[in-house]
């Protein structure tokens, strides 16, 4: 990749705009490195997808466009002994759930409309037993479930016994030091971090049965943690300890469960990380209102209607159109020379046609009519603008030479 040349063409901003589209690192890290093409038939298998996902955006409703989720790099770990966690569980049923809703797009759509797309999804699974395992661990609102294992059903269920039993107990607790004249006749009890308090008068707080946890701001009133509530706290703690341990075996089981699946998950976020990246490709080549050209057998290159994507989309905020070029060359006549007066367009006629041309062989569609014709090049040079260096004392033209 010649970074220098696509600064100089524009590129740079283009490949920029795609990756802004992505949702997943994986189709960030693939726009960042595909690379220029000079083969023609790759040239035309990425041109045919963007445009056959270009058409679904404009057209399907059915097809996913959000849920994609990076499930490679908690995926992989999974071949040797790790765990799972309760967040990367969450991702993969999303995953799982984006993947199943696309295959069965591809599956049940007309053969041969999206053939290309259809033929990347050939061979993907979405395995349904993985999906059914997920449900039977995690609710809707990806916590685990208290029917996820009858263990973790029994810690849960004591857990909310003894919670009803410490506000019971707080409540008789407040009666009995408010009929002592501990609290005042109108407290309640306090909460403070999630600890239950009972307020009792500060001059009597040495007398009271419990732990100093806070203090009003007169001073007048300390909150206290009676000391029979702290050991049912403790009880209430080491059952939350077996809780933990509950759900971390749950999820290494998953995870055993889950091992022979992996290959089979690994192919499928894959092929989710080629469709986001195919589609952020898709949602900037709608932005340009670019098509897909024609590939030009006889070397000739035919623009017709060409504009520059980042020039008209410039324009359009000042609410100005932008005019189009069209440019022919072949071989026979592959030489263009351009005069006229400064601001005249010179430059910008050249960086639009290197510009599509790049785009082109990079695999994106244009913004030109479709009946453009383009030829596939081994290699494009670019001298645009004043490379001179000042430090050397070098003309613009010595500059060029060397």
């Amino acid at each position: 990749m010649d970074a220098r040349l696509e600064a100089k063409l524009g590129f740079d901003k283009v490949r920029s705009a795609i990756e802004s589209r992505c949702t997943t690192d994986y189709a960030a890290s693939r726009v960042a490195g595909e690379e220029f093409s000079t083969d023609g038939a790759e040239i035309q298998r990425r041109q045919l997808l963007t445009d056959e996902m270009r058409l679904i955006l404009m057209f399907e409703e059915n097809f996913p466009t959000s849920g994609y989720i990076d499930a490679i790099p908690f995926l992989e770990p999974l071949s040797g002994h790790a765990s799972i966690d309760l967040l990367s569980l969450g991702k993969l049923r999303t995953m799982l759930d984006t993947l199943r809703r696309a295959l069965h797009f591809f599956h049940t759509v007309k053969e041969g409309i999206y053939p290309n797309l259809q033929h990347l999804a050939a061979g993907i699974n979405a395995p349904a037993e993985v999906m059914r395992q997920i449900d039977a661990i995690l609710d809707r609102h990806g916590e685990i479930k208290d029917s996820a294992s009858e263990e973790l059903y029994r810690i849960r269920r004591s857990i909310r016994d003894k919670e009803i039993n410490i506000s019971r107990r707080m409540n008789a607790i407040l009666r009995q030091a408010q009929q002592e004249g501990f609290a005042d006749p109108e407290a309640s009890v306090a909460i403070r971090d999630g600890k239950m308090l009972i307020p009792v008068a500060s001059a009597r707080k040495k007398a009271f049965a419990g732990f100093v946890y806070d203090e009003s701001a007169t001073g007048k009133t300390t909150f206290m943690e009676p000391a029979e509530i702290v050991a049912l706290q403790n009880e209430i703690a080491e059952l939350h300890f077996a809780e933990t341990r509950e759900i971390a075996r749950i999820l290494y089981a998953f995870a055993e469960f889950l091992r022979p699946f992996v290959p089979e998950l690994i192919a499928g976020a894959t092929f989710l990380g080629e469709v986001d990246f195919i589609m952020a490709k898709a949602h900037v080549s709608l932005d340009y209102i670019a098509g897909m050209p024609v590939r030009s057998d006889d070397g000739a290159l035919r623009l017709r209607k060409a504009r520059h994507p980042l020039l008209e989309k410039s324009l359009r905020k000042e609410k100005k159109d932008i005019v189009p070029l069209t440019v022919t060359l072949t071989p026979e006549k592959r030489i263009l020379l351009i005069s006229g007066p400064n601001a005249g367009g010179k430059s910008v006629c050249l960086k639009t046609v290197g510009l599509l041309q790049y785009m082109f062989q990079w695999g994106m569609p244009v913004p030109t009519s479709e009946t453009s014709e383009l030829p596939v090049f081994d290699r494009i040079m670019v001298s645009i603008g004043d490379d001179q260096s000042l430090e050397d004392d070098l003309s613009t033209y010595s500059s060029f030479l060397a």
